[in-house]
């Protein structure tokens, strides 16, 4: 999703934008840089020797058929977003928030964290511009890489944005037109040689990073679960789905050639598309029929691990009656489920999830009515379904970071109820592995709990 209902409904303003990272910036001119260098060896020698307190059991997450597996033991993913991690921990006057929002996830028995890997021309860019870095943002990326591992946290990092605010597709098409290009949209990001040529350089040099606090290389790290190749990818000019269908297969095959071992997901929302004309009545409008995604076509791409699917029925749908949200999400997800138990032969996550707090059509409860849905719906096909995943929260946020709420965040200091909720959403997954459910030739299926 965008950082803002950008994402999910096209007519949103990008002032929004604007807003969230002015906020960002007067929050940092308020809460300066100390004269200490934002990465010490001092800071370095701490989160080595912290990191190493973990390596006793630290495994790659694999596919396993229909689901996943760390060390021959089920793996579900019960996650989280917070994009900024990364633009937060590059500066020391921030970087404790990092820290602050994986240990709180942790508590509530959270295991994987979705976040961007990406900022490309924008205020503190990782990517300056075409092959130049900001090595000191890097370090940030670094940092978090590292913190997670602290914390017994996965990631999921997404390498590109259909959306502008950390510059995405568009600031791509930008640098092409810098150089002289002739395009006509930012949709030519998916189909120009150049602008596709300085993807994959970015994605080469993200993936074969050497961690600074680690000194692993990412593309060796069992910390990240799972590379990401956009978040919510569209192609309006194109609803046939054939150029992003096209760039997919270039990008899985470049991406599993630099990396063989992760996992990767493409990033769509789930849309279905003209390969089946008979599942598009389930789009939550004709818009979405027209994105140029295609939900299957788009996951029977060798190289693809993770069916991909966000839920937003609230920006989504017009209607104001909360049951038929919830319908609409029972219908949408247990679809979904089905196609990927049945049709791909993948396990499935439900990369995002939330309702706005700034949405005036429903409360806090029904914010929460929300959130149970997904996970009851999750946990019933735990036993009902041969399909593995899971889902992550849009999004989870830390105290004294209320400037960078979108609407969705959800700060667990403040909500005892989410926090034991996601905490007994944690219980019910030990509980159903103890039982036996979920990866059904697992040897040590009653170990699983330490994977938690």
């Amino acid at each position: 999703m965008a950082t803002s209902q950008e994402a999910k409904n096209p007519s949103f303003s990008s002032n929004s934008h604007s807003i969230l990272l002015s906020t960002l910036i007067i929050f940092l001119i308020d809460h300066p840089k100390t004269n200490q260098p934002s990465f010490t060896a001092a800071s370095r020698a701490h989160a080595s020797s912290e990191i190493e307190m973990t390596e006793e059991r630290w495994s790659f997450v694999e596919k396993r058929g229909t689901h996943l597996a760390v060390d021959d033991r089920p793996f579900f993913i019960h996650g989280f977003n917070t994009y900024w991690l990364m633009v937060f921990a590059a500066d020391l006057a921030t970087r404790c928030k990092v820290t602050d929002v994986f240990r709180e996830a942790a508590a509530a028995g959270l295991t994987v964290c979705r976040t961007w890997a990406f900022n490309d021309g924008c205020w503190r860019a990782l990517q300056l511009s075409p092959f130049i870095y900001d090595d000191d943002v890097f370090k940030g990326l670094d940092f978090v890489v590292s913190e997670a591992k602290r914390h017994k946290m996965r990631l999921i990092l997404s390498l590109c944005d259909n959306w502008e605010h950390y510059g995405g597709k568009a600031q791509y098409v930008r640098w092409g037109r810098e150089k002289g290009l002739d395009l006509s949209s930012d949709d030519d990001f998916f189909s120009d040689p150049t602008l596709k040529g300085y993807y994959k350089s970015f994605v080469e040099t993200v993936i074969t990073r050497v961690n600074t606090f680690t000194n692993v290389a990412y593309k060796d790290d069992p910390t990240i679960l799972a590379w990401e190749l956009i978040n919510e990818p569209r192609c309006c000019s194109d609803p046939s789905g054939d150029t992003l269908q096209a760039w997919f297969e270039e990008m899985v095959a470049h991406v599993k050639s630099i990396d063989p071992t992760h996992l990767l997901e493409i990033g769509v929302e789930g849309f279905y598309g003209p390969s089946t004309p008979e599942k598009t009545q389930l789009n939550p409008n004709d818009f979405a029929s027209q994105a140029g995604t295609d939900f299957i076509r788009n996951h029977q791409i060798p190289g693809v691990d993770l069916a991909s699917v966000h839920v937003y029925s609230d920006t989504w749908l017009p209607d104001p009656d909360s049951n038929k949200h919830l319908q609409f999400v029972r219908a949408w997800m247990h679809q979904h489920i089905e196609d990927a138990e049945k049709l791909l032969r993948m396990p499935i996550v439900f990369g995002e999830f939330g309702v706005s707090a700034k949405d005036e059509r429903f409360d806090s409860r029904f914010r929460e009515s929300f959130m149970e849905t997904v996970y009851s719906i999750l946990m019933s096909c735990r036993g009902e379904r041969d399909v593995g995943g899971g889902c992550l929260v849009w999004q989870l946020f830390p105290e004294g970071t209320d400037h960078m709420d979108d609407g969705y965040a959800l700060v667990l200091a403040r909500s005892p109820s989410t926090a034991q909720m996601l905490s007994q959403h944690s219980n019910n997954l030990q509980a159903s592995h103890s039982m036996g459910f979920g990866f059904r030739d697992s040897k040590n299926e009653s170990d699983f709990h330490d994977e938690l």
